[in-house]
């Protein structure tokens, strides 16, 4: 006999039986099985096959007037066979019609019923089978428009709690109330940071021993003989279900180097890492969130979280798993339910309540883009540092006194131009966040990035980038020159990223100051002619390429040409020599 299959329920909320029974216009009778008012069915079909093993999904009302029933005195052996087929195919219900083959139900199939504990209903003979499927679904109908207004509801009363003067408490009491459980906000060290509604009591009984997910090995997670302590209670439960969507330290993007936020309460975690995620079990129930499946409660009847797998290096090794964005685990009867806040923070919603509603996900879901918006960075001490710096700026203070503001260390400026349209706000947002920082100033057609000199830029699609020098604060602005100056040469040479070259060079070995006076000496000609001086600087770089002197500086290439011939006249110097060329060089380098 094959196994019972799981139902492969369609994204509609189910039908009590009980609630079918309840239509008087149909007049169905329960006549064998359990009559507990949990059972629910999804569906409604006719078949007088005599095996309807292979045509089931599960979860239906299988309907049939016994057109299939063999003749004969003894029939028990065939009604055993047939409704344990209906119950391995994950069957809710069977529906027998006293029209027009019987006047009763056989005695034989109200036992083998019995036995099987599969609910037995008698359909009238003035009661069709198409009359039940209507039935059926406008019971569906009536149970998805309750759930849409359900979801309104606690649609409209979350965005109200999150426009509170206390906006997080406020968000997590309305969801606990909505779904009758415990809302819990977790901190990126996995401590509670908010907390709303009661625990649900555990059931008596409830297991406090992990319950191992189909398939999965009983080896110990971290190493031969590894003990486990049993997690007691469904709130420590959840907090370490919450574990298996927090990003785990060397898993993220690096952390904002201008968060100042005190974290929760609990050890801090290293600087310039996260923290990492409490230990939890294996053996969790992991479902991304989509925005078209509707999730579903965790099999194993009382099973606790646990750690995922850590993602092996051994060659030839399966590629690791991606970040769950949520996850669903279940406590003796307590459902579990986390959320990874969308801001990549850090911070996880969940939720333990002590059973799953049609909707709750929806809810949940709402509650986590307003909780992810209430922890984001514009409203945490990120956002303050970078307006203090801006306030000071613009008040007078020097760089180097503001810089601290933003974060410790030498930074990099990047320059970037889109190879197709001029960029907009939302363009260089994202380059912004690609690069790893949300230090971004939109100017014309270029967009600088002011990025932490820990963090090696990339080449980004769609882009041309200039990169400079890792500088000082107060070495910014020629930083920003030579990023501007890399962007040029990448857009000539058509490179997608190019570095300004920081080593050593033989100008460095003469004394700065007697450098300085010898560039202005020679270069003095070209004062005050800023144009004939950058269009030399750009020639001589690209090795004297008129068309790629001419894309850089984005001009004509007879103007590059008349320039040349310009600075040429002005400095009294043969510039196809090398020497001349070298000499010139050096000088523009330290002009």
């Amino acid at each position: 006999m094959p196994e019972t299959i799981t139902p492969a329920v369609p994204p509609t909320p189910p039908v009590t039986l009980s609630a079918l029974l309840a239509r008087e216009d149909l007049g169905l009778r329960q006549i064998a099985g359990p009559t507990d008012p949990g059972i629910v069915i999804h569906w409604a079909h006719t078949s007088e096959m005599a095996d309807p093993y292979p045509y089931l999904l599960g979860g239906e009302l299988l309907l049939t007037a016994g057109v299939h029933i063999p003749e004969g005195p003894d029939v028990s052996a065939y009604f055993d066979d047939y409704v344990s087929r209906i119950v391995a195919a994950g069957g809710a219900a069977l529906g027998f019609g006293l029209a027009p083959v019987h006047d009763t139900v056989p005695p034989a199939l109200v036992a083998a019923c019995e036995s099987r504990r599969l609910p037995l209903l008698e359909v009238p003979p003035q009661t069709t089978f198409s009359g039940v499927a209507r039935a059926v679904w406008q019971l569906m109908a009536q149970a998805r428009l309750a759930e849409l207004r359900r979801v309104t509801e606690a649609q409209q009363s979350l965005a109200a709690a999150a426009a509170r003067q206390d906006p997080v408490p406020s968000v997590l009491r309305q969801l606990a109330q909505r779904l009758g459980g415990r809302a819990v906000l977790y901190g990126p060290d996995g401590t509670e940071v908010a907390g709303a509604g009661r625990e649900p009591a555990a059931s008596p009984g409830a297991s406090r021993e992990p319950a191992a997910s189909p398939g999965a090995s009983r080896e110990p997670a971290v190493g031969a003989g590894a003990s486990r302590e049993p997690v007691e209670g469904a709130g420590a439960a959840l907090a370490a279900l919450a574990g298996v969507v927090r990003p785990a330290a060397g898993t993220t993007t690096p952390p904002d180097p201008t968060d100042r936020r005190p974290h929760a309460p609990g050890t801090p975690p290293a600087p310039g890492t996260r923290p990492q995620p409490a230990a939890t079990p294996p053996g969790t129930w992991l479902t991304p969130i989509t925005s078209s499946a509707r999730p579903q409660a965790a099999a194993t009847p009382s099973a606790r979280p646990q750690p995922a797998a850590t993602p092996s290096a051994t060659p030839g090794a399966p590629p690791p798993r991606p970040q769950p964005s949520s996850a669903t685990d279940a406590f003796g009867a307590t459902h579990l339910a986390v959320y990874a806040l969308g801001a990549g923070e850090g911070f996880v919603l969940g939720v333990a309540t002590p059973r799953r509603e049609p909707g709750d996900h929806t809810i949940a879901s709402v509650a986590a883009v307003l909780l992810t918006l209430l922890t984001g960075e514009h409203q945490s001490g990120a956002g303050a540092a970078r307006s203090s710096a801006l306030v000071r700026l613009l008040l007078g203070a020097p760089p180097g006194e503001v810089a601290p503001l933003l974060g410790a260390g030498r930074w990099l400026v990047v320059h970037a131009r889109p190879e197709a349209q001029a960029p907009d706000p939302v363009a260089a947002s994202a380059l912004g966040a690609a690069l790893g920082s949300p230090l971004v100033d939109l100017g014309g057609d270029v967009v600088r990035v002011l990025v932490p000199a820990d963090r090696e830029p990339a080449p980004q699609p769609g882009w041309t980038l200039g990169v400079s020098a890792p500088a000082e604060p107060h070495e910014w602005p020629a930083a920003d020159t030579q990023a501007a100056r890399a962007l040029a040469r990448a857009r000539a040479t058509r490179a997608p990223l190019l570095r300004h070259a920081a080593r050593p060079a033989l100008a460095d070995l003469v004394p700065p100051a007697d450098a300085e006076t010898h560039a202005r000496s020679l270069l003095a000609p070209l004062s005050g002619q800023p144009a004939l001086a950058e269009t030399l600087r750009s020639w001589l770089s690209l090795h004297g390429s008129w068309d790629r002197t001419a894309v850089a500086l984005g001009v004509h290439r007879n103007t590059v040409r008349q320039r040349i011939a310009r600075c040429a006249g002005l400095l009294g110097a043969d510039l196809d020599d090398p020497d001349v060329r070298m000499e010139l060089w050096f000088a523009l380098r330290r002009g």
